[in-house]
């Protein structure tokens, strides 16, 4: 009777650790509610923030969208993702002209963007060495 209720208690205890592992992969959301992978959006202009951490890191910018000064919501990846392509907090400092192109937010008058690719102003790298910051498509 006791080894039943142990490999009882063992089963339970390994299907409860199996589902605990499993939820940060059921919370990953698609990017498609909130963007439009069907359009692009570019703009450019000076960084206001740089802001590094998880789960998804966010580049804020400032470009003129029909003569009125907006600022852009840029979704980036993780802190890790970001931190292994050579990206730290002092990669784009406030001032730094960036060209960003990438999927527009879905929200009527945003102005975000996900999945995006961001260089210099000519298009060049940000990073030393030919890095260049561009979003892998999220699954959906």
């Amino acid at each position: 009777m006791n080894v039943r209720r142990f490999v009882l208690y063992a089963l339970a205890v390994t299907v409860a650790a199996a589902a605990l592992a499993t939820v940060p992969v059921i919370a990953h959301h698609s990017s498609a509610p909130f963007y439009d992978a069907t359009k692009s959006a570019e703009a450019q202009g000076p960084v206001t923030k740089l802001l590094i951490r998880n789960p998804h890191s966010f580049l804020y910018f400032e470009s003129e969208v029909n003569g009125k000064k907006v600022e852009w919501q840029v979704e980036l990846g993780a802190a890790a993702s970001l931190t292994r392509t050579g990206w730290t907090t002092d990669t784009l400092k406030p001032g730094t002209i960036v060209k960003v192109v990438g999927q527009p937010s879905r929200a009527e008058g945003s102005f975000g963007m996900c999945c995006a690719k961001v260089t210099r102003p000519d298009g060049s790298p940000i990073q030393p060495g030919g890095r260049v910051m561009e979003e892998q498509q999220p699954p959906r």
